[in-house]
């Protein structure tokens, strides 16, 4: 298992000493189990005894046994308990030790509840060279399916860092789709169509084969957060090259429709043609975009790093690889850079295609 050491907070037990108070002799007595509690207690963790005041604020004076009486035994049995008898008035001393026996038992240290109900943590650290928490956990789920113990009424929850991390990627899984909802909203009024935004759409979602592939041939990690945060900004490219591609068609299309001196030329064909000379038109900018982007994402992904304050001050550029901000920051770039790579084909090629396919098929529903 590549985890450290396992440790069950607050279910560790420890021998202890149990009080058993003699309840008869202690009502013959006078004397009632609180007393007995309260007196222990006090000696133990201590009991207000009033309050110190200091410039303006007040300080709690708590008395307790010192060190060395608390861990013995007998300091502890041997105090006297000193009260008044209700009945006649008197006061009345006795020692805990005459109405008390002790035993030696095994117990928690502290028992916790949460929603009224006994839990037990256990927790452990990532062994070196771990660092997706996520791989691991889903292992010990998997263990735990084929675990032969009796667990009923035992709930197992997975808390810590995979807990964050589950946050975090229904938060970022919410506002991925709701960006889409409204960036799909913001194109059909642009548009005035339904079919050209679900064509961009269609795009996005074809984007990530470059985002998963590289995670599949690589062996990395899906990030919850950062690589999260790389498909959100990888969209609006791909949505930006679209939106231009399309336009730019819609524009050369009328056009032809105006210039063309052939009224028998088929309307279909001057589509084809407004979409191949606005792909040959918008392929400089496009592929502009897409390399300005990936090259300005090349050092954050392969962790180059320079030191611009010592290259001016001392002429010293400090250049090394890796880092926190690689660790951090390099699965952002890495997302952007490899859906961006599939998603400038997409635009080039499938999104003009996609548009080509659509229009054949209004044409043939108007026919008919």
């Amino acid at each position: 298992m590549p985890m450290n050491n396992l440790v069950a907070k607050h279910a560790r037990k420890y021998n202890k000493a149990a009080v058993h108070i003699d309840r008869k002799k202690a009502g013959a007595l006078g004397i009632s189990s609180g007393q007995v509690g309260q007196q222990l207690r006090a000696a133990l963790f201590g009991a207000k005894a009033g309050v110190y005041k200091e410039d303006g604020e007040d300080y709690d004076i708590n008395i307790r046994f010192n060190k060395k009486d608390r861990y013995s035994e007998n300091a502890l049995y041997n105090q006297n308990l000193i009260f008044k008898d209700p009945s006649n008035g008197s006061i009345k001393e006795f020692p805990i030790s005459s109405i008390i026996t002790t035993s030696l038992s095994t117990t928690f240290s502290e028992i916790r509840h949460k929603n009224f109900k006994r839990i037990v943590t256990i927790y452990s650290g990532l062994s070196s060279g771990y660092t997706d928490a996520g791989a691991i956990v889903s292992q010990i789920e998997n263990e735990m399916i084929n675990f032969q113990g009796d667990l009923k009424g035992v709930n197992i929850d997975y808390t810590g860092k995979i807990y964050e991390q589950n946050k975090n990627q229904k938060f970022l899984t919410s506002a991925f789709f709701t960006g889409l909802f409204l960036i799909f909203l913001l194109l059909i009024f642009q548009f005035n169509s339904i079919s050209k935004p679900t064509i961009i759409m269609i795009a996005i979602f074809l984007s990530f084969i470059g985002v998963f592939g590289y995670l599949a041939i690589s062996g990395n990690s899906f990030v919850i957060m950062m690589t999260m945060m790389g498909i959100i900004a990888l969209s609006g490219i791909v949505v930006n090259n679209g939106v231009v591609l399309l336009d730019y068609s819609e524009i050369l299309l009328k056009r032809k429709q105006l210039e063309s001196s052939n009224k028998n030329k088929k309307l279909i064909q001057l589509k084809f043609e407004s979409i191949i000379q606005s792909c040959k038109s918008r392929l400089r900018p496009v592929l502009l975009t897409a390399v300005t982007t990936i090259f300005g994402l090349v050092p954050l992904a392969i962790g180059f790093n320079i030191n611009f304050y010592t290259l001016f001050s001392n002429f010293n550029p400090n250049i090394y690889w890796g880092g926190d901000n690689f660790f951090f920051w390099g699965p952002l770039a890495t997302t952007v850079i490899s859906g961006l790579v599939v998603a400038t084909f997409l635009t080039l090629f499938v999104v003009p295609s996609l548009f080509l396919m659509n229009e054949k098929f209004k044409l043939w529903i108007r026919i008919r």
